[in-house]
């Protein structure tokens, strides 16, 4: 006989969420990298013992994929839909808590990952850019790409075929810091993919290695405000 007692998958799920060091970790793992329970736990503030039980709670839960190479072991989000919770879990608490600046820095606000995609300001213009002109039309889940956006896309090193092959193409994601939609599913992955391989996009070095989005920062080269200008008409 079930436990009526017993916490149901959204509450069990939720709890593992709601720790503070774990959070902390979650948090950290959405810049994409993969990252070691040493680093995270410097992130989350936590003596390393501490880090291994809470990581094997995430993995347990389903939050996070461990691999192991050699003697280490990395930790990485287990999916996208896991990335999406934690951002718009995000952006829920910065809706329902008290105005004030958002804490994590204007260069955090202008331009970071959201697991493998743009997030911030950046993203969010992407968004607007891309649907606003027709390039990306609606579709039945997210979004499909338009023959003058697959086109214009492909310009900029865009592997369209590849982002096709993802369990979404290009679907909505609820920004943090925005509060509005930037791009995510496989569309989202690439972008960010061909950018970087194009010298378009670079992370910005860390400034504190505990901070949560220390590996998320990425700033617009002055070669990648020209192609994003000339190929899409986009001012980054």
């Amino acid at each position: 006989m079930t436990d009526p007692t017993a916490p149901g998958p959204l509450a069990a799920t939720a709890a593992l969420m709601a720790d503070p060091a774990r959070a902390r970790m979650l948090a950290a793992l959405m810049g994409g990298e993969a990252m070691t329970a040493g680093e995270l736990a410097r992130i989350a503030g936590v003596v390393p013992a501490t880090a291994s039980g809470h990581l094997a709670r995430l993995a347990e839960g389903g939050l996070i994929i461990v691999h192991a190479q050699g003697r280490h072991r990395y930790h990485r989000l287990a999916s996208e839909e896991v990335a999406a919770v934690i951002e718009t879990l995000g952006g829920l608490s910065a809706r329902i808590a008290p105005p004030r600046p958002w804490k994590h820095g204007e260069t955090a606000r202008q331009a970071r990952l959201c697991w493998n995609h743009l997030a911030g300001r950046l993203g969010v213009a992407l968004h607007e850019r891309l649907t606003g002109v027709g390039w990306l039309t609606p579709s039945p889940g997210g979004w499909d790409a338009s023959m003058e956006g697959r086109t214009r896309l492909a310009a900029t090193g865009v592997d369209l075929d590849r982002a096709g092959k993802a369990p979404r193409f290009a679907c909505d994601c609820m920004d943090w810091s925005e509060r509005r939609p930037h791009l995510a599913g496989g569309l989202g992955k690439e972008i960010a993919r061909a950018w970087f391989d194009r010298g378009w996009l670079r992370r910005v070095p860390a400034e504190c290695e505990s901070d949560v989005l220390a590996k998320r920062r990425v700033s617009v080269t002055p070669e990648g405000a020209r192609g994003m200008k000339d190929a899409l008409g986009f001012d980054a």
